[in-house]
């Protein structure tokens, strides 16, 4: 019982990481219908931004907020210099795009940085405390507690503000809100930039588990892609419960069934892509669009 109780926490640390990576895949899916496929890769290079502040001796923390904020703004410019000028261009034109900048920034940090492994130092300390009997990382409480953390201050801003008003308005109904005086096109551009700073938050928890490289990301993406189709594509609620399901369920059964272990887990959510989409393609939140013909 103590040994799940351990597994559970590590899944759900696992996969609030999951969750802040598929809530930035939704931000930018409910604006434009498609996936930003250079998403993971987004997040990747902002780790490379944190660890080089890091390494030029700047405190863990004040690199996570100067991180952040480079990430905001770097997405945002992006996104004026380069969606928008195929913003209403067909979904494929824009995936394509994506897929380009995709390379591009593996290419630029590998150009850059290299492509040897670098360690990321933690911002949590490696020791464990003792909860009903079981032993927990404050690695793992400390990443469940900064992505759900993150995932809530986005809640906050959606569900509280006028400009999350706004940029929800603009995700669901375009026309209408340019009708009422909404800047449509730069709430796209802001929710690109709060996506790449979600995305960013991902990249830095999950820096210190898997090591840095320019590569470090793309097995997240699936992961995160995973979440978000069993959540619900369309709802950044089922984005976030999707992730720590994920999460939990891959820790248990790379645990409890031998021949899955660590090395089938990719598999294991290519399948449960197919599976949701089979049984129930809108996912657990999302809305199932009926048709009368």
């Amino acid at each position: 019982m103590q040994e799940l109780g351990q597994q559970v926490i590590s899944g759900l640390a696992t996969g609030s990481i999951f969750a802040s990576l598929a809530l930035a895949l939704v931000l930018i899916y409910r604006s434009m219908n498609v996936i930003n496929f250079a998403q993971g890769e987004m997040a990747m290079l902002t780790t490379f931004v944190a660890w080089q502040l890091v390494q030029d001796g700047m405190p863990m923390w004040v690199a996570f907020a100067i991180t952040l904020a480079i990430a905001f703004a770097g997405a945002v410019a992006l996104e004026r210099a380069v969606i928008r000028p195929v913003e209403t261009a067909p979904p494929l034109t824009i995936v394509i795009v994506t897929l380009g900048l995709f390379i591009s920034f593996n290419g630029l940090a590998g150009l850059i940085w290299g492509y040897v492994l670098k360690t990321f130092p933690s911002p949590f300390p490696p020791t464990t405390i003792r909860f009903a009997g079981a032993a927990l990382s404050e690695q793992d409480l400390g990443v469940i507690a900064v992505s759900l953390g993150t995932l809530f201050l986005m809640y906050l801003l959606f569900q509280y503000t006028k400009l999350g008003l706004a940029l929800r308005a603009s995700a669901l109904y375009p026309e209408q809100s340019r009708l009422m005086g909404i800047r449509v096109s730069w709430m796209l551009a802001l929710g690109w930039g709060l996506a790449s700073m979600v995305g960013a938050v991902s990249g830095i928890m999950i820096a210190p588990v898997v090591f840095l490289d320019p590569n470090m990301m793309q097995g997240v993406i699936v992961y995160a892609f995973a979440a978000a189709v069993l959540g619900g594509i369309e709802s950044p609620v089922g984005a976030v419960v999707g992730g720590l399901i994920l999460g939990v369920l891959l820790n248990l059964l790379s645990t409890y069934v031998s021949w899955i272990g660590t090395d089938l887990e990719l598999p294991v959510a290519f399948a449960i892509i197919i599976a949701v989409l089979l049984v129930r393609p809108a996912g657990i939140f999302g809305r199932v669009h009926v048709k009368r013909v």
